[in-house]
């Protein structure tokens, strides 16, 4: 076998193994927050899981509750957009057949957790102003209905604007978005993934943001988001793939905002 053959498969390995680790970093973190939601349900248990959640219900101490919520974030962005990562780099294993780290998957998801990291301390101070002032209630963190009208509602109007649809239109084209910001090497693939990143958090922040209707500790609202997210990355084409849950979040946020 060439040198160049043995490159390549090495090469292809390697992304074997990246989307793998990905998958099961994902599953881990989904497991985490699985059992974050019972601790903090049930404020019974031990050790340090406890302690974040307990942190978590008083945001009076504001250090320990911004990193309880800080951990709590970032291990959230980790299991919900980790997914949402690998149609492109599916894409961008099809455009790189070049020697081993010539692109290097690892750093370019890399890149794009890092974008969605800064997203989760933005959320992590905006989930302490809220529960500092009783917005968020209940073991799930829940917003009360007016709130959470006020916030389906802004969502719904997002996925209606054309900053949402050009951001999307990124997400959903793969390829045009490596031929277009491609960039060689290590570093070049962590910056891929933060600019692919960038262009993510502005199609899907008002989404995130659908996690203080639902409950910032609520798995099943996470879940949901997760696979609207990767819905809209895989879905045929067309305006309805944002106008109609768009307009049906502001029918359900108006029904709540009234009903309060």
């Amino acid at each position: 076998m060439s040198t160049s053959a043995r490159g390549a498969r090495f090469h292809d390995l390697q992304f074997r193994l990246t989307l793998a680790a990905l998958l099961v970093v994902a599953a881990l973190a989904w497991a985490w927050l699985y059992d974050a939601q019972k601790t903090m349900a049930s404020m019974r248990g031990d050790g340090l899981l406890l302690d974040l959640m307990r942190a978590m219900m008083a945001p009076g101490d504001s250090a320990a509750y911004l990193l309880a919520s800080a951990i709590m974030w970032l291990v959230m962005m980790i299991a919900m957009m980790t997914p949402a990562a690998l149609p492109m780099l599916l894409v961008l294993r099809g455009l790189d057949r070049g020697p081993a780290g010539q692109l290097d998957p690892l750093l370019f998801a890399g890149g794009y957790l890092t974008g969605w990291s800064a997203f989760a301390l933005v959320a992590t101070v905006a989930q302490w102003w809220l529960h500092g002032h009783d917005h968020l209630m209940g073991a799930n963190l829940a917003a009360s209905h007016k709130v959470a009208g006020g916030i389906l509602t802004a969502a719904g109007i997002w996925q209606l604007t054309p900053f949402k649809a050009a951001c999307l239109a990124h997400c959903r084209g793969p390829l045009g978005f490596f031929l277009k910001y491609g960039r060689a090497g290590r570093w070049g693939a962590f910056v891929m993934g933060l600019h692919h990143g960038t262009y993510c958090i502005g199609c899907c922040w008002m989404l995130m943001v659908l996690m203080f209707a639902g409950g910032t500790m609520s798995v099943a609202t996470m879940a949901a988001v997760a696979l609207f997210v990767l819905a809209e990355r895989l879905l045929p084409g067309g305006q309805w793939v944002t106008w109609l849950p768009g307009s049906a979040l502001i029918a359900i946020g108006a029904v709540l905002y009234t009903s309060a």
